[in-house]
């Protein structure tokens, strides 16, 4: 039978060209996305006993776009080039020491320029302003360094380099807390880097009780003056145990959470890590301190983890659309979720790393993470508006399908393949997610083991949506029905490209019902109290996190904005982020945009 185009529009044509397509110079490999789709399911297959089975299947979960994995496995698996095929990456602890800076700072180069994303913690870096005797000079703190961190980026960018983003993270008990809030309100500071906050219950408490917060740093890093000095016990970044902290100043915690709000609502960072929430919540909560996530925040990473990330495209489980009989296909979202976990955990096995210390991370934990996008889209299909009770409820029961077939999948291929190095079963088996789950995949994981730590994330999927003609990207709403965005060409600059939204372009193609038109709502339409409940819907089954854009007004009032940080904290979540259009980043795709927030899906390399 000959190959039918599956594309439907030409900007998710030029989307496959310019990233994925595998050529080199003027010699085409890729010829079609269904060679595309051939070269990826066969080097994913390569490792299995029945290669040729398990790359007939992998090719089927492929095709048409239903499992579309993470942009460097489409872009790399199969080439020759010596790329990672894991999207992002969590560096090292960085050692407090001008040696420690930078061999964490090449180590990062390294790894941006074989296409993979960081993140940081530049908790372990002295406050500015301290004394460092042995050197006889003063520390200039961590946000200095991370313009250092930018620079290179900025660099490694220069070359070609597939991905430039960043993640910096600081505790918000750092003595340079309020520096790092700051660091963004100048649109030419920091432009690679997204921030975060890790906040910490303790600090919450504080901000409810409005009490004055200790600002501290580890003592054995700073210099003794001979003063007495309070110091305070507590679990510093880069430790596993607790260390006296020496306290540096006291401020106020409703006063710190005000500045943050105030950046937050004014510019767009940093975000907020719910740090305590993540750590608790880890399934290998035994072995691991999280202080940090990769650049989009979907997944929280030890020292050197890596995020192998893919998707499930909703929309291709939708029968009978727009219609009364709309439903989503279970039994068909189950095997296409067991084919892409067997998929992406073959992945860490042919992928390259940057370096060798991330390799050992990732095969001693095996962790991956499956989500999902084309969820706007999809509700839209079903005749669900994204904003109700119904479609969330419809969300989280196709979350909880897709988490238990990840679960049983890896149980099975434990059993087949051997569990994760680093599995302590009866540890694992106390941690809080794993007692959610239903009883037959815990006794499964007691009596057979588990392949992989973690299974399942929610990335923004920007460009691997676009790619599958444009369907809403992640669990974000519609974006718009028809608009102009602006895509990144491979010299860097950007051109304004129009696009259709996926199910906008089905629907005005059928027959039309006139009542349908009420389900596509987009992201401006929605209220972001809603936003935040979509979230709260699906993350009791995700293992890891969730990349969430809630869109507030420009004219949203900065009291109501700061409420919707309060209320994710109290629904549970990892992390909140928000998007309010702003002097510094604009408006996310506008083509007069001149500054891209590096997190927005242009630079976004799913």
């Amino acid at each position: 039978m000959a190959f039918t185009d599956p594309f439907i529009c030409d900007v998710s044509r030029r989307v496959w060209r310019a990233k994925y397509q595998y050529k080199d110079g003027d010699d085409i490999h890729d010829g079609t996305i269904d060679d595309t789709w051939r070269r990826v399911a066969g080097a994913a297959a390569a490792v299995e006993k029945d290669a040729d089975s398990w790359s007939q299947a992998f090719y089927l979960a492929l095709k048409n776009f239903r499992f579309l994995p993470g942009g460097r496995i489409l872009a790399g698996a199969g080439t020759r080039r010596r790329v990672t095929l894991f999207n992002c990456f969590v560096m090292n602890a960085i050692e407090d020491s001008i040696d420690g800076i930078f061999d964490a700072l090449k180590e990062g180069a390294i790894t941006m320029q074989q296409g993979g994303g960081v993140g940081y913690d530049f908790s372990t870096l002295r406050p500015a302003g301290t004394y460092a005797r042995a050197v006889g000079n003063i520390a200039s703190g961590p946000v200095s360094f991370m313009r250092i961190w930018d620079k290179m980026c900025a660099t490694i960018l220069s070359t070609g380099a597939r991905r430039g983003a960043m993640m910096a993270s600081l505790r918000c008990d750092h003595p340079d807390i309020e520096q790092f809030i700051d660091a963004k309100r100048d649109k030419h500071e920091l432009r690679h880097f997204n921030l975060s906050v890790l906040v910490s219950d303790a600090f919450m408490q504080a901000v409810h009780g409005d009490q004055h917060w200790p600002l501290v740093f580890p003592a054995d890093g700073l210099e003794d003056d001979g003063e007495p000095a309070e110091t305070i016990d507590t679990v510093w970044s880069g430790s596993d145990v607790p260390v006296a902290c020496r306290v540096v100043k006291r401020v106020s915690a409703r006063e710190l959470w005000e500045r943050l709000m105030r950046a937050t609502y004014d510019f767009a960072e940093p975000g907020v890590l719910f740090v305590d929430r993540i750590n608790a919540a880890n399934p290998l909560w035994y072995r691991e301190r999280i202080t940090a996530t990769n650049p989009c925040g979907e997944v929280p990473l030890p020292p050197y983890g890596a995020c192998n990330l893919g998707s499930i495209n909703l929309t291709r489980f939708v029968s009978d659309a727009f219609k009364e009989s709309a439903r989503i296909d279970t039994t068909g979202l189950i095997e296409t979720t067991r084919t892409a976990i067997r998929f992406l955990d073959n992945v860490i096995d042919i992928s390259g790393y940057p370096l060798d210390t991330q390799r050992e991370q990732a095969r001693s934990t095996r962790r991956i993470g499956l989500g999902i996008t084309g969820l706007g889209d999809a509700l839209a299909m079903l005749g669900l508006r994204y904003d109700s009770d119904p479609a969330r409820e419809l969300a989280r029961q196709c979350m909880a399908v897709i988490c238990h077939a990840a679960y049983r999948t890896s149980i099975e291929l434990a059993q087949a393949k051997g569990s994760f190095p680093s599995l302590d079963t009866d540890a694992h088996l106390t941690g809080e997610f794993v007692r959610s789950l239903p009883d037959d995949i815990r006794a499964g994981i007691a009596g057979r083991g588990l392949r992989n730590s973690h299974l399942l994330a929610i990335a923004p999927t920007g460009s691997i949506s676009l790619l599958a003609n444009n369907v809403s990207g992640g669990v974000e709403p519609i974006y718009d029905l028809a608009f102009t965005r602006r895509m990144m060409e491979p010299d860097g600059e950007y051109s304004p490209q129009s696009v259709v939204d996926f199910a906008w372009r089905l629907w005005r193609a059928g027959q039309q019902r006139s009542e349908d038109a009420q389900y596509f709502v987009t992201a401006r339409d929605i209220p972001p109290q809603d936003h935040l409940l979509m979230q709260a819907a699906l993350q009791p089954h995700v293992d890891q996190a969730i990349s969430k854009t809630i869109n507030v007004g420009e004219q949203a009032p900065f009291s109501e904005f700061k409420q919707l940080y309060e209320r994710a904290y109290r629904l549970g979540l990892k992390g909140c982020t928000t998007y309010r259009p702003n002097p510094v980043t604009g408006e996310l795709l506008s083509p007069e945009q001149g500054n891209i927030h590096c997190c927005v899906i242009e630079r976004e390399g799913d």
